[in-house]
């Protein structure tokens, strides 16, 4: 059995999860752990009946396609990010892998006997002016591991920089 500690990093192509995963990076780094990048794919077997998409000739991707499709953005945010850090991230041990299901229980599945949990502070969804986002805040309250948030970085007023 791998003994070594192991830090998973929630993504999802949000300015909130980049900044998650630079953070979970060198995490993992002063701890010597293993990093896994899990994205999780939001499928639904239902909903292109349910508004007659099916039979409208327009083209609904499956299920394979959508979490193949969410794998190949995580491994190219994981490729970006680790591309902007120095060597040491380029030799450690990532793994990236996007798993269907809802993203909070999904994520905490995920975590499951990890060292930590890092999840942005807001993803994709929800409202901008809440306080924290639901897949966050499910996080803090149900997973069996600590669980970290991070804010993304100020940005300045004008957008430069």
């Amino acid at each position: 059995m791998d003994e070594r500690a192991r830090v998973v990093v929630g993504v999802d192509g949000s300015a909130g999860a980049r900044t998650a995963l630079e953070f979970a990076l060198q995490d993992a780094a002063r701890r010597d752990a293993v990093l896994d990048v899990v994205s999780v794919a939001v499928t639904s077997e239902y909903w292109p009946v349910g508004i007659g998409m099916a039979s409208s000739g327009v083209a609904v991707p499956t299920r394979e396609q959508v979490v193949d499709a969410v794998q190949r953005e995580a491994e190219q945010l994981v490729t970006d990010v680790v591309g902007e850090r120095n060597a040491t991230a380029a030799r450690m041990d990532v793994r990236v892998r996007a798993v269907p299901g809802p993203p909070a229980a999904t994520l905490i599945q995920q975590a499951q006997g990890a060292d930590l949990l890092v999840v942005g502070h807001r993803g994709r969804g929800g409202f901008a002016s809440a306080t924290l986002g639901s897949v966050s805040l499910q996080c803090v309250l149900h997973a069996t591991c600590p669980v970290t948030v991070v804010r993304p970085s100020p940005q300045p007023a004008d957008g430069n920089g």
